[in-house]
């Protein structure tokens, strides 16, 4: 096929000349992007393949038809651009997606999905919706990050996302259920694969970061600003090919554990794997053992040009082995900034080519394609495109890294050491996938369109970034301080911890009224003192909270690790912690599971429990009065519910009509308590009232101080 002559599609630049121009521009890449969402889908001939679950690690089809349209109105929800959901049942099961922390604690019982249908017009209406909003919104250029244009374009990168990982798990589904088309046609050449070399590469200083003055929509880990100088290294010509990745499998490679980290044993033994994911044997007519691959939309005989697609403790594995094989100095998988000073390489981007240079952007196949096929810089392959390429580096944020508000969760809950960066892109990978400055990572077991490289060791320290960068979130650090500080630098007003205070409070009441203690919620937890001290008397206990980006620092807690953060010493001048439970006097917790959640909109699983504990969910929250209205629903005979507020309202956060109190009604004035005791009475009883004292640390010579007012009710 002539790449030279193939158009293909380019995400919008920010700026431009015309707002009514960049207007419709934008639309076209949204509604471009809508339709091959819908065309990758339509790919499935029969409804009963979205609730199957060929990746039982995920979940099935019908969670990921439906969630690329629910991220547009929760986004627009979330940042007041509209007042109303179109369907709230839909846009809470198909919200959140999955990011196991461990293989085998997805459970689909869980999720009462909805039907084929019901999403096919739901799509109908969210496209409609962001057409016409498009239409009738003001637009000033360049699109900044707090614009209604950032957030259409933030949904149409994030279905161009789900467009590849959707593919992924249709590629294990029976091809009984799917039907090609022409519009996804797959590579037919095939072939043996060249052998394999090694290529100098000469060392020289990477900066990270995409610059703020690039003119693209850019995810918040792609920001922020890293430096760091390497040595010349030697690299493979070629991306690992099925051949070459053969000759370890044929070695009982998945048989020897000597080959593989801890992790990768623990998922051997977990899966029984003993060839790549994509790969599997069929017996021939003179009854020897053949190799196949499966694609997208069709299973072929092994093609050993094309590069092999695994995980990361696949490839990881295969360069122990072909260290020892050799008996030389170590390979190794290229770290970040390797793999940018290959990528340094090939000339411009995504939105500057004329030409595609290689197997991406969907602008060939519905599938990789021989190794040697696109040459890019000196004497390199697929330096972009055909398949990802895994990378020996965790994911983690910049200096300077800051989450978007809208969408907080898109890379915190990755910077936890488990997720590993692929670079490059793959044949599917098209928008921001497929820029310079994309950073994607993912647990090292799962599967994508991924393959590698491989690069050899000459001993020298492994080229990564430091981890465990200092969080510089102001409201975050702030939090933390006050959770774990120490005591007279973070609560120089108050005798006591205000979580302990909380927490005191919390467990002379389950004394106090015989409360069970078998499954506790601590809503609203933050970064998660509170949960730590209540899960030493409960046996289970759910912390939840809006805010991922306070819900990952406790799991890295409770995985025994420090958290560094930075807080105001005066103006410019900042000082620099480190804490860890153990300087608390805190066990790590094993018995909570720390999740993202809505108070006003909380999953169906979160139920059962015998003490709810609601910590500042009602001044945060855009909607009190739900939250309210519900919670009865979870809890157990007798349970009790703790409400912390100071009910200081905001109209920022939620609109005045939805408020608790601190407004007048028919003239006359009602308190949040008031507002408080109007609803829960309906189903609960008060039992007691306590103020509390709150301090939280603006810098040096600043604190907050605050009064909270703590409730006890008891259902009837």
């Amino acid at each position: 096929m002539d790449v030279s002559n193939k158009s293909f599609s380019k995400p919008p630049r920010l700026n431009g000349h015309s707002v009514e121009s960049k207007k419709q521009e934008l639309k076209d890449y949204f509604l471009q992007t809508w339709a091959e969402y819908e065309s990758l889908f339509g790919l499935i001939n029969d409804d009963k393949a979205y609730y199957l679950r060929p990746e039982p690690l995920r979940h099935p089809l019908i969670f990921y038809f439906g969630h690329t349209a629910t991220f547009y109105i929760n986004k627009l929800m979330l940042g007041k651009f509209i007042d109303q959901r179109l369907n709230s049942k839909l846009e809470a099961i198909c919200a959140v997606g999955v990011d196991e922390m461990s293989w085998d604690d997805l459970n689909s019982d869980h999720y009462d999905w909805p039907s084929v249908d019901e999403v096919r017009a739901y799509r109908k209406q969210v496209s409609a919706l962001i057409v016409q909003l498009i239409d009738t919104m003001a637009l000033s250029l360049p699109i900044q990050q707090n614009s209604l244009a950032w957030v259409i374009l933030m949904g149409c990168e994030h279905e161009r996302i789900h467009i590849e990982t959707s593919s992924v798990i249709m590629r294990m589904l029976p091809l009984t259920y799917l039907t090609a088309n022409k519009r996804w046609p797959t590579c037919t050449e095939a072939g043996t694969a060249p052998q394999n070399q090694l290529v100098n590469v000469s060392g020289q200083s990477i900066v990270f970061g995409k610059p703020d003055s690039d003119d693209t929509f850019g995810w918040d880990n792609e920001y922020g600003h890293d430096e760091i100088t390497l040595e010349n290294f030697t690299t493979s010509k070629y991306l690992v090919s099925n051949q070459e990745y053969l000759a370890f499998v044929e070695a009982k490679g998945y048989q020897q554990p000597q080959f593989w980290t801890e992790e990768g044993q623990a998922w051997l033994a977990f899966t029984k794997a003993n060839m790549p994911r994509f790969w599997c044997q069929k017996t021939d007519a003179n009854g020897s053992k053949v190799y196949y691959q499966r694609n997208l939309l069709n299973e072929i005989p092994l093609p050993m040009n094309w590069p092999v697609e695994v995980n990361y403790l696949e490839a990881k594995a295969f360069c122990h082995w072909k260290s020892q094989a050799e008996g030389e100095e170590s390979y190794r998988l290229p770290t970040e900034s390797e793999w940018l000073c290959l990528r340094n390489q090939v000339t411009g981007d995504l939105v500057d080519w004329q030409h595609i240079p290689g197997n991406i952007n969907l602008a060939l196949y519905a599938s990789s394609c021989p190794v040697d096929k696109f040459s890019q810089g000196h004497g390199l392959f697929d330096i972009v495109g055909n398949v990802w390429q895994w990378t020996e580096s965790n994911i983690d944020g910049f200096q300077g890294f800051e989450v978007h508000p809208l969408y907080d969760d898109f890379s915190t809950p990755t910077f936890d050491g488990k997720h590993n960066l692929i670079k490059g892109g793959s044949w599917i990978s098209t928008g921001n996938e497929a820029m310079k400055h994309s950073r994607y990572a993912f647990r090292r077991h799962f599967f994508q369109h991924a393959g590698f490289r491989y690069v050899k060791s000459h001993g020298q320290q492994l080229p990564n970034l430091a981890s465990n960068h200092y969080e510089t979130n102001v409201d975050i650090c702030r939090q933390l301080h006050a959770h774990y500080g120490a005591a007279r630098s973070a609560m120089p007003l108050s005798a006591k911890n205000y979580s302990q205070q909380i927490a005191d409070h919390v467990l002379a009441c389950v004394d106090k009224y015989h409360t069970a203690t078998h499954k506790c919620l601590d809503l609203g937890c933050s970064v998660g003192r509170a949960s730590f001290i209540l899960a030493q008397y409960f046996n289970h206990l759910d912390g939840v909270d809006f805010s991922a980006g306070y819900i990952r620092h406790g799991v890295k807690l409770q995985q025994g690790k420090s958290i560094r953060y930075t807080l105001e010493n005066e103006g410019d001048i900042v000082d620099f912690h480190e804490v860890k439970l153990s300087d608390v006097d805190l066990p790590t917790g094993e018995n909570i599971h720390f999740s993202q959640g809505d108070a006003s909109n909380l999953k169906s699983i979160f139920t059962g429990y015998d003490l709810v504990l609601a910590q500042h969910v009602l001044e945060q929250s855009y909607y009190p009065r739900l939250f309210l209205k519900s919670i009865h629903q979870r809890l157990n005979a007798n349970g009790l519910l703790i409400v912390v507020s100071d009910y200081h309202f905001d109209e920022q956060q939620a609109d005045k009509n939805t408020w608790l109190g601190g407004v007048k009604i028919n003239g006359e004035n009602v308190t949040g308590f008031e507002g408080l005791s109007a609803i829960l009475s309906n189903h609960f009883t008060l039992l007691e009232q306590h103020q509390l004292t709150r301090t939280l640390k603006v810098n040096r010579r600043n604190f907050q101080l605050s009064f909270p007012h703590m409730t006890v009710w008891q259902l009837k």
